[in-house]
């Protein structure tokens, strides 16, 4: 082996031995903090809007099921879907969507 393949070898082993140690630190870090991180990067949950809710109502409306539809709505205490208080619409949304579902 020549002088310039030896010298690359030597940095090749050093940036391993870098990479290995940035390893093993990881590895050692406290629990703990793996737990903070993972905990920060989960997704936060979006609020529904009329509109998702009048994309299901308007879906099952279609499929045949109009008087189930404004049933529900009366149920949440409404004349109209847009009537219907927000905090509601988890709630509403759930029963439309298992309209036509066979039980």
């Amino acid at each position: 082996m020549t002088n310039k393949e030896l010298t690359k070898l030597a940095s090749e082993l050093q940036t391993c031995g870098k990479v290995l140690l940035r390893i093993a630190e990881t590895l050692q870090a406290p629990q703990d903090e793996k737990t903070a991180e993972s905990e920060t990067k989960e997704p936060v949950k979006k609020a529904l809007t009329l509109e998702d809710v009048r994309k299901v109502a308007a879906d099952k409306s279609r499929q045949g099921f109009t008087d189930e539809v404004r049933s529900l709505i009366q149920k949440h205490g409404a004349n109209n879907l847009s009537g219907v208080d927000a905090a509601q619409y988890s709630a509403l949304l759930k029963e439309l969507e298992v309209l036509g579902h066979a039980e």
